[in-house]
């Protein structure tokens, strides 16, 4: 079972909630708990150089910003970051978010352990992906919603040019725009000709009658 565990949440009632939850079912465990994500980064490194490092984080991706001036915005740069110095280490996303973008990305790229959906029986499946890590379960735990935004059919044909689009037109950037943005990105379509007919493929694969509807249904998705 895991011997030390650090919670990252800037709520104070759901903060209190995760540490007494883990306090009362692995009592054996060293809890620790930080509101910012700075202050998780320098508790991870501090264990690390006093040879008692974390063998488990849960964080939240979402943070309100307040008086502090901090350099790490959210749970994904701290999770970058800690990839980086402990690739290893086991790591549970808690968080409200669900949209297809940061799921995968958090899942596939940063190789998270688990994603849990905040809601009614959240802290059940915080439980439960715990148990489940320590068993070595080899796939991702996901919460029911998040596992039906990341097996959306729809959602995985999607290549990484489609979701940048979809996501500047979101934004309200033009076709020129997009054009120059993805130059700039490194990717392989960039002229506004090929944009126009990747919009209308995207607008055809959705059933879209027009961009602000394309746009407007990628959303109810939680793909953008």
């Amino acid at each position: 079972m895991f011997k030390k565990i650090l919670v990252v949440e800037d709520y104070d009632s759901i903060n209190v909630g995760i540490v007494q939850a883990l306090t009362d079912n692995i009592p054996q465990a060293e809890i620790y708990s930080t509101k910012y994500c700075d202050d998780a980064w320098l508790k991870i490194q501090g264990a690390i150089k006093n040879n008692a490092p974390f063998d488990l984080i849960i964080s939240d991706l979402s943070f309100q910003e307040d008086y502090r001036d901090t350099k790490l915005k959210g749970g994904a740069d701290l999770i970058a970051l800690v990839r980086q110095e402990q690739p290893e280490l086991k790591i549970i996303v808690y968080s409200i978010e669900n949209r297809y973008i940061e799921v995968a990305d958090l899942i596939d790229h940063l190789r998270v352990n688990a994603y849990i959906s905040k809601g009614r029986n959240s802290i059940k499946e915080l439980l439960a992906a715990i148990t489940y890590i320590k068993e070595e379960g080899t796939l991702p735990y996901l919460s029911p919603d998040i596992k039906e935004v990341k097996d959306n059919p729809t959602s995985l044909i999607l290549q990484d040019e489609d979701l940048t689009i979809l996501r500047l037109l979101s934004e309200g950037h033009s076709q020129s725009d997009i054009g120059t943005k993805l130059k700039e990105a490194d990717h392989t379509i960039t002229s506004t000709s090929s944009i126009e007919k990747r919009i209308s493929k995207l607008k055809a694969s959705f059933n879209a009658k027009n961009t602000i509807h394309l746009i407007s249904i990628v959303k109810d998705l939680g793909i953008i």
